[in-house]
């Protein structure tokens, strides 16, 4: 289950979000101007108990990524979000169009699967 999608206009499917992601809303719309922008809360799916705003998931539709390599794109995201990404936001799922690319394909991808643990953790297999 996909955690709530939050628009660019502060209105949101399943609530407005809380505060880290508003923060991240806010962040990226100043940063970016994007067309189109949207904040997927992913926590819940992760282990974190409610309200933990750890893992989310944004789509963002800008005329800034024009020409830009995909790289360059997530790195324009990650400098906008860069006290967050040190701080309480732990992953941050990106996907960066222009707005053409997005006209041409409007579909977002499906978040990815938790594998659940930590980095540090040996994965059996």
């Amino acid at each position: 289950m996909r955690g709530p999608l939050l628009a660019a206009s502060g209105r949101a499917m399943g609530g407005s979000g809380g505060p880290l992601a508003r923060i991240i809303r806010a962040k990226l719309t100043a940063a970016l101007q994007p067309s189109h922008l949207e904040v997927r809360d992913d926590s819940s799916r992760h282990g974190g108990p409610p309200g933990a705003e750890t893992h989310f998931g944004v789509l963002v539709v800008s005329g800034r990524f024009a020409g830009l390599p995909l790289l360059q794109r997530h790195r324009l995201v990650h400098e906008a979000l860069r006290a967050e990404l040190a701080g309480p936001l732990h992953a941050l799922q990106v996907t960066a169009r222009t707005p053409q690319q997005w006209q041409s394909d409007p579909r977002v991808p499906p978040a990815p699967p938790c594998l659940g643990g930590s980095k540090r953790e040996r994965r059996r297999g």
